[in-house]
C-alpha cells in the first residue's frame, strides 16, 4: 500500500470527516456509561503541516487553514476547530491531529479506543503518540480483520454496549474497497448491532457511488444517512472533488446538528460549483 495521509492532512475531506467524527463522539458522551471506539485505518495520529509531504500538495491551505479564517461557524465546526487548535501553540497551526488523536483527546477515563494501522512506520509513529495512554490500544494489523477480532468489544470481563467504528480506508483500489466495506459492516452489525458505524468515502463522480448506497441501505441497521461536501463539480474521475460520511445507526438528531454545517463548508471551502448533501439512504426506524 503506497498511500500516505501526510500529503492530505487537514484538507477539505479531513475537515468534513473530523467534524462528523467529533459530533459522533460527543453524542456518545451524553451518557455516563463507557463506550468503545475502533478506528480501522488510523494513520500515524499526528501530522506536521510544514512537512515536505504537506507542502508538496498544500491541501491544508484549502481545508483547515481556510476554515480558520471564517468569521462565524455552526457549533460542530467551532468544536472541531477548538480541538485542532488545542494541539498547537497559541497563534500557530503547526500540527494536524488525525482521527485517533482527536478521538483519544475526547475520551473520558472509562472509555476506550483501539486504533489499527497496517503500515509499519505509521503504526510505530502511532504508538509513540499514545505511549502511556492506557485508554488507547494500537494494533499493527488490518482494520477489517480487527473488526472481526475485536467486535463486540470487551475489556476483561467488561462488555461495551455502546460505541463507534470509523472505517476510513485509502481507497487505492476502489472497486475492491466498497464490497469489502459492505461485507465488514454486515458482519459487524450482526455481532454488535447497537454500535454506530461511520464510513468516509471519496467523491469523484457521485453516480458511481449509487450501488454502494443501495447496498448500505440493505444492511440490517436502524437507519443510515450520508453527509457530503463537494468542493467542485463531480465531473472528473481523476481528482478528489469531494467526500462524504456514511453514518449507520446514527445517534438521535445528528443529522439536524450537521445540517447547518454543510452549506457553510461548501461556501467557505468550495470553488465554483461546490455543493453539499445530507440524505437518508435508509430511513430511521
Amino acid at each position: 500500500m503506497n498511500y500516505r495521509h501526510a500529503f492530505h492532512a487537514g484538507n477539505h475531506a479531513d475537515v468534513l470527516k473530523h467534524i462528523v467524527l467529533l459530533a459522533l463522539v460527543d453524542a456518545l458522551k451524553r451518557k455516563d456509561a463507557p463506550f468503545f471506539v475502533l478506528d480501522t485505518h488510523a494513520g500515524r495520529g499526528r501530522y506536521l503541516l510544514g512537512s515536505a509531504e504537506s507542502r508538496k500538495t498544500s491541501e491544508a491551505d484549502d481545508g483547515v487553514f481556510k476554515l480558520m479564517g471564517a468569521a462565524r461557524l455552526p457549533d460542530p465546526a467551532e468544536r472541531y476547530l477548538r480541538a485542532v487548535v488545542a494541539n498547537n501553540p497559541v497563534g500557530a497551526l503547526i500540527t494536524y491531529p488525525g482521527s485517533p488523536l482527536l478521538v483519544a483527546q475526547a475520551l473520558r477515563a472509562q472509555d476506550r479506543l483501539a486504533a489499527c494501522e497496517l503500515q509499519p512506520d505509521e503504526a510505530k509513529a502511532l504508538r509513540e503518540v499514545f505511549d502511556g495512554d492506557e485508554r488507547v490500544a494500537v494494533h499493527a494489523r488490518d482494520g477489517y480483520a480487527a473488526m472481526k477480532a475485536l467486535l463486540p468489544p470487551r475489556l476483561g470481563t467488561q462488555r461495551f454496549a455502546r460505541g463507534l467504528v470509523l472505517i476510513d480506508p485509502p481507497y487505492e483500489v476502489q472497486d475492491a474497497e466498497y464490497p469489502q466495506i459492505i461485507a465488514s459492516l454486515r458482519d459487524a452489525l450482526e455481532r454488535w448491532p447497537a454500535a454506530t458505524y461511520a464510513v468516509w468515502y471519496p467523491v469523484k463522480q457521485r453516480r458511481s457511488l449509487l450501488p454502494f448506497f443501495r447496498k448500505a441501505a440493505a444492511l440490517p441497521s436502524k437507519g443510515a444517512f450520508v453527509a457530503e461536501l463537494l468542493v467542485r463539480p463531480d465531473d472528473s474521475p481523476l481528482r478528489l472533488n469531494g467526500s462524504g460520511m456514511l453514518v449507520v445507526n446514527p445517534p438521535w438528531q445528528l443529522d439536524a446538528a450537521l445540517a447547518p454545517v454543510l452549506p457553510v463548508l461548501a461556501a467557505t471551502l468550495g470553488e465554483a460549483g461546490a455543493s453539499h448533501r445530507l440524505e437518508w439512504v435508509k430511513a430511521a426506524t
